[in-house]
């Protein structure tokens, strides 16, 4: 879709082994240096957009990126709504990271990748067990295909080298060290998430039980107390939450793919002028028809607080936190010299191959000689088939058992799920518990980030500065703001004006667009006195005309002349000396 609208596209992978000795720390510096090379090969394009899905990445560098989509991802691992996100008390439930130390050293110093998917299956057992296989057989014809490819790809286990696994949960999972202000990539270098200067897209989705939408979008709740905070930082945040699809789905769904996505990379070139704050994208339209409508509308930090049941939940997992440090010290010190001592090469290769994953696929392969002559007899099943109809008495005995199977697997799931969650508050919202694990002083989590103080407010300090360029766009970014809902069919206008205007159209890209960002957060700070200030920017009688002509004509873009945009006129009207036509 990226390549369709004539964007340079580029691909940042790993290899299913790891090198040897690689951190984190090296991927990061890997990927700045690889984006680094793509802002070289384009040097009079704008920074790169960065697309990473789940826990693709984490780099550390404003300078070198534009819009930061993050599909998926968790940036507050302890959130949750209580009886809705049972996995993020699994790993409170083993003790933490020790046994991810264990299973690294098991490994010889690589941890298997099969594990997080074994995880990730076990949450839904019913699609697990009986509906994605039942579907193929159910769809024989228009199934194989799409079911293999999707398979070779599921099961393409990557592995981890021990230092990596544990830097993310001890940091993340466990730690919860991003939105705190506390995770050190680079030793001595904390990221600080209010200091991101590049436009955020964050997309999650409400079926999500890996990344629910509230450890996608709480961090903003942590790093910044108001949305004016927010404003004030300068910064562009924007969500977009789908109803149903699930974590998967975010990335290899087409529906999701042909919508979401879609206008989500066809609106990178409207999100470079949107001004600091929060916002909500909000797709409406028939797919079928390709009648879509994409606009940002306003929101607040109450708007990210309704989605959660309260930060109370998240007490407990300091507690956890804290045990899992000291299990893990337990073990690195009394446990892994002799695990180490007898894990080799080749018991670490053996302890993959046997993983219950593995052997699954290999049981149904052509490498178990027990299944060879199946293939031949497919063969003669499906040259003698025959259809049967839709009402077919068995067909619908079948359908029904697989709805009973579905239902009975999915009341085990919530039933499962309870009891994780239960056993979890038994142990952890143990007042003994959190005296003998929670040390003196420490908080709920509390970011180190609103520790900074309050931020300056620089937007006032070019309200007079600029010319007829700075006057222009500040006219063009305030009509196309309405009602506070940022509109494509205006921004599209606000384009075309921009590329024939005889001032506009001789500015470069970056310029034009550094100058929007820069306008944008004048009108947000004070709208009547940027207006106001509209003379001293431009001052020829003619310039003025035009503008105010200029203004008019974004402001009926859309066929509407409504009360707001009225109002705006008046004060550009006013700002410019003028007097507007009724």
């Amino acid at each position: 879709m990226a390549l369709e609208r004539g964007y340079p596209v580029y691909f940042i992978l790993s290899y299913a082994e790891p090198m040897p000795g690689q951190t984190l720390s090296d991927i990061e510096a890997a990927e700045a240096r690889f984006i680094e090379e793509i802002v070289a090969l384009h040097p009079y394009a704008d920074a790169p957009a960065i697309m990473g899905n789940c826990q693709a990445g984490c780099a550390d560098r404003p300078d070198i990126t534009a819009p930061l989509v993050l599909n998926g991802a968790p940036l507050s691992y302890w959130a949750g709504v209580e009886g809705t996100n049972p996995m993020r008390y699994r790993g409170g439930l083993s003790g933490g990271s020790w046994m991810v130390s264990l299973l690294s050293d098991i490994g010889n110093g690589k941890f298997d990748g099969a594990n997080l998917v074994s995880n990730f299956e076990a949450l839904n057992p019913a699609n697990t067990i009986w509906t994605k296989q039942y579907n193929v057989y159910k769809n024989i014809d228009e199934e194989v295909d799409r079911y293999l490819s999707f398979e070779k790809w599921w099961g393409g286990f990557f592995l981890m080298n021990a230092e990596e696994i544990e830097f993310i949960v001890n940091n993340l999972f466990v730690g919860n060290k991003l939105e705190q202000g506390k995770l050190e990539i680079h030793p001595g270098k904390n990221i600080n998430l209010r200091k991101i200067e590049s436009p955020i897209i964050i997309f999650a989705s409400r079926g999500d039980n890996i990344t629910p939408p509230q450890q996608a979008l709480n961090w903003i709740t942590k790093v910044h107390r108001t949305t004016e905070d927010i404003k004030k930082a300068g910064q562009v945040i924007i969500y977009i939450i789908h109803k149903e699809i699930g974590h998967l789905g975010i990335f290899v769904s087409a529906g999701v793919a042909q919508k979401e996505h879609k206008e989500i990379i066809a609106s990178f070139d409207m999100i470079d002028y949107l001004p600091p704050g929060l916002y909500e994208m909000i797709i409406e339209g028939d797919l079928k028809t390709g009648d879509v409508k994409t606009r940002f509308e306003e929101r607040t930090i109450d708007d990210i607080l309704a989605m959660d049941d309260g930060d109370q939940d998240e007490e407990d997992f300091c507690t956890v936190n804290r045990m899992s440090e000291l299990l893990d010290n337990h073990y690195k010190l009394y446990c892994r010299p002799w695990v180490r001592f007898w894990s080799t090469e080749l018991t670490g290769e053996i302890s993959r191959l046997l993983h219950p994953l593995r052997v699954k696929r290999y049981l149904l392969s052509d490498i178990n000689p027990f299944l060879r002559p199946l293939k031949d007899a497919a063969s003669a099943v499906k040259a003698n088939r025959k259809s049967v109809k839709a009402d077919n008495p068995f067909v619908e005995l079948e359908d029904s058992f697989s709805d009973f199977m579905i239902q009975w697997l999915n009341h085990y799931r919530d039933a499962r799920d309870r009891h994780i969650e239960w056993k979890f508050r038994a142990i952890y919202d143990n007042p003994l518990m959190q005296f003998l694990c929670k040390p003196a002083g420490e908080g709920s989590g509390e970011t180190e980030l609103i520790a900074d103080g309050p931020l300056e407010d620089k937007r006032w300090a070019a309200l007079e500065e600029g010319g007829v360029a700075e006057g222009l766009i500040r006219i063009i970014m305030a009509v196309a703001r309405k009602n506070h809902i940022i509109k494509r069919r205006l921004f599209e206008v606000g384009q075309e004006v921009a590329k024939t205007h005889k001032v506009l159209s001789k500015i470069r890209p970056a310029e034009f667009k550094k100058i929007a960002r820069h306008q944008a957060q004048i009108l947000q700070a004070d709208e009547g006195a940027a207006l106001k200030a509209l003379g001293k920017l431009i001052k020829t009688k003619e310039d003025r005309a035009e503008a105010l002509s200029i203004a008019r004509r974004i402001a009926l873009a859309d066929g509407k002349y409504e009360d707001e945009e009225k109002t705006v006129m008046q004060k550009i009207e006013k700002g410019l000396g003028l007097k507007e036509s009724k």
